[in-house]
């Protein structure tokens, strides 16, 4: 309810403010013709040159209502107050998830979730220190910063095995006593010869709040990098939506590299956003076009100010994930700030089989839709679910980092039923646990009456966790597992002799928390010791992420809390 209620009050200061400056509107000659208005609003084609100030005309009736729009049908434009500028009420949205609870392994031995390769809160939390501020702290999701970078795990020998296991357990850096537990996946890389034809329908919003230079122009811009890797085999459609939804461009042969860049070069922004209606036409277009043997996607582009049609995310939700199962994924970029929906999107992206990225630059752009555009498009690996088992004569506590919008319930993990995350090509996929041995500083006092049960087996004593994986190959509906043992083979003595890759995300794994404000680091621990870390992990760093990352960490270093409004609560 109470997003509806943002998005109606977004929507009716939008009008507010078109009906405003329309009663002072200056014109030279005769009013504009409702054909050249209609023009304006339908996203395809640019708006006639501003005409001059000198001469004034009064706003029409008819004019005045066209401009307040659905929202003010019946109430005069005189009305409507005047809307505050940019930037001065910020609507970002994003869902509080609260940090993953401590476990007791005596009570609950056993982790399951889903894994995530989206890398939507790593940029937009990068836009925000380059700011000079701090995110908030609902826009931290940890594990999508881990997962942003490349690691070095092995390759995985077959597609039919589509992921290699990497393990490594290493004393924590931030919490004398306890340890790290690093799971690593390494999915498949396919070749280019190897790669399925794509059917892609690419959605973009061009609704009024889109016309900023790091939205819509950006977006364009980044879609001109992905059409130049496009071949004859593949497919390309294109959907907008403001007022209303509409085609663009039929599915065209990937090979026309011309007409489809010139079809993105004719968008403009302007009008109320549609973003449902433009969801349903870009599933037909999908649909008309399906091919079993092809991936089927479509690539929705937006800052999820949804607020005309079908804007209940409920409602959103269950009609893709009634979607996704006729083979159609979907995929989320996010652009803006100030009305960005990062909650409509995260939601959209987990429900439709897809990745989650938010564009903040044409950096960024270039690493979505060109360096990483086969472990984006190219699914190897779907419903991809991971469960952990600890040894209670091993482990007294553990507590999951990150991952707690993909939390699934323990009977989730034998449920083929149950969604989970996708795997691309040469993707991989790490989860860090942070566990406290029996006799080490647990996060709780031990329990008086806990009785200790029975030894382990010899065969097992030297194990502290079992991990098992289960996933499905594209196109089947039965779920492979992958089994193996945690023991103390995959021990470090301490994380300066753990491998490069167990050294860098445990360091980003501390930047997030740190972000976060988590209260399970040592006061000791400071941003001065992420850098220490994340700079004894380097490695190469051929697009220099690593080395932003460093200057990231460094920023944050300098910046504040965020301050507290007066009226919060406990103030």
């Amino acid at each position: 309810m109470h997003t509806r209620t943002l998005m109606r009050a977004g929507l009716g200061l939008c009008a507010l403010t078109l009906a405003a400056c329309a009663q002072t509107a200056q014109t030279t000659n005769t009013e504009v013709s409702a054909r050249d208005e209609a023009a304006r609003t339908d996203g395809l084609t640019p708006p006639p040159p501003p005409p001059p100030v000198s001469s004034p005309m009064p706003m029409t009736e008819q004019g005045a209502a066209r401009l307040s729009g659905s929202i003010g049908r019946g109430v005069p434009y005189a009305q409507y107050a005047p809307q505050p500028m940019p930037g001065t009420v910020d609507r970002d949205q994003y869902d509080h998830q609260t940090d993953n609870p401590i476990h007791q392994v005596s009570a609950d031995p056993i982790s399951t979730f889903s894994i995530d390769v989206d890398s939507a809160s790593y940029s937009n939390v990068r836009r925000f220190l380059n700011e000079n501020r701090l995110p908030p702290r609902d826009a931290v999701r940890v594990e999508e910063l881990i997962n942003y970078f490349h690691y070095d795990y092995p390759l995985p020998q077959s597609r039919q095995q589509p992921f290699s296991t990497t393990v490594a357990v290493t004393p924590s850096p931030w919490a004398q006593g306890r340890q790290l537990v690093h799971i690593g996946l390494q999915g498949y890389n396919i070749v280019p010869r190897e790669r399925p034809p794509l059917n892609l329908v690419l959605l973009l919003d061009v609704s009024g709040s889109m016309s900023p230079g790091d939205r819509l122009p950006l977006l364009i811009q980044a879609f001109h990098g992905m059409v130049s890797q496009l071949t004859a085999r593949d497919k390309v459609s294109i959907v907008v939506y403001a007022g209303a939804a509409g085609s663009v461009l039929d599915p065209t042969s990937g090979a026309e590299h011309a007409r489809i860049d010139a079809a993105l070069d004719n968008l403009h922004a302007g009008g109320s956003t549609a973003g449902g209606e433009g969801l349903r036409l870009a599933y037909t277009l999908a649909q008309r076009n399906f091919s079993p043997n092809a991936v089927n996607r479509v690539i929705l582009a937006t800052d999820g100010d949804f607020n005309v049609g079908i804007n209940d995310p409920q409602q959103l939700q269950d009609f893709i994930a009634h979607e996704r199962e006729t083979g159609i994924y979907l995929s989320v970029f996010g652009v803006g700030h100030g009305n960005y929906n990062d909650a409509l999107m995260q939601r959209l992206a987990q429900n439709g089989n897809g990745v989650a990225s938010y564009i903040d630059t044409m950096n960024e752009a270039r690493r979505v839709l060109h360096d990483e555009l086969a472990s984006n498009l190219f699914t190897i690996a779907n419903d991809v679910k991971i469960q952990v088992e600890f040894n209670p004569q091993r482990v007294a506590e553990y507590r999951l980092i990150g991952y707690e919008t993909r939390m699934l319930n323990r009977e989730d993990f034998n449920n083929d039923r149950v969604d989970a995350g996708e795997i691309g090509s040469g993707a991989s996929v790490t989860a860090i646990y942070e566990i406290v041995p029996v006799g080490g500083r647990t996060f709780d006092d031990p329990l008086r009456y806990q009785s200790e049960g029975a030894r382990p087996a010899p065969s097992t004593a030297r194990e502290l966790a079992f991990l098992r994986i289960r996933y499905k190959l594209p196109g089947q509906s039965s779920s492979r597992l992958i089994e193996r043992p945690i023991t103390d083979a995959d021990a470090y003595a301490s994380i300066d002799r753990a491998p490069e890759t167990t050294r860098w995300a445990t360091a980003v794994a501390a930047y997030g928390q740190l972000l976060r404000g988590e209260s399970y680091l040592d006061r000791s621990y400071s941003w001065n010791d992420v850098v220490r870390l994340a700079q004894s992990a380097r490695g190469e760093d051929d697009y220099g992420w690593r080395s932003e990352f460093l200057q990231l960490a460094r920023t944050a270093a300098t910046l504040g809390p965020l301050p507290v409004a007066e009226n919060a609560e406990g103030k």
